[in-house]
């Protein structure tokens, strides 16, 4: 029996129309380093263990005509709140505050300028353990 590859998670990737501007935002706003400052095409960033592959594609639909399908990505983090903080004070494009959901996580919800959305949340079990 052939051993089972591990996957591992590497990065999310988006396609822009505008390269240098979702690079500058993910910089700015969010905090990521850009890897690949000369990159033609693409841009790798990153912020701790995240990445986010940006390629350059002008004529792709929009991901706010995309409705629900905007949604990339879900990251949980120890505070929630301090990063929700400190992504404000950055400028960075907040849909929705913190809140607690029913489902057990205390979310809130960050956007790209072209409409790409990703969900950042605590679990409420380990917030009160804490």
């Amino acid at each position: 029996m052939p051993k089972p590859n591990r996957l591992r998670p590497f990065s999310f990737v988006l396609a822009v129309p505008d390269l240098a501007r979702n690079a500058a935002y993910f910089r700015d706003a969010l905090d990521f380093r850009v890897e690949w400052p000369e990159g033609t095409g693409w841009q790798l960033l990153s912020r701790r263990d995240v990445r986010i592959m940006v390629g350059h594609c002008p004529d792709a639909v929009p991901p706010s005509a995309t409705g629900d399908h905007s949604y990339f990505g879900y990251l949980h983090v120890d505070d929630v709140d301090a990063l929700h903080e400190e992504l404000v004070s950055r400028g960075a494009l907040i849909q929705q505050p913190p809140a607690d959901k029913p489902h057990g996580m205390r979310e809130f919800l960050v956007a790209t300028p072209d409409g790409h959305r990703l969900m950042i949340g605590q679990d409420l079990a380990a917030r009160a353990a804490s």
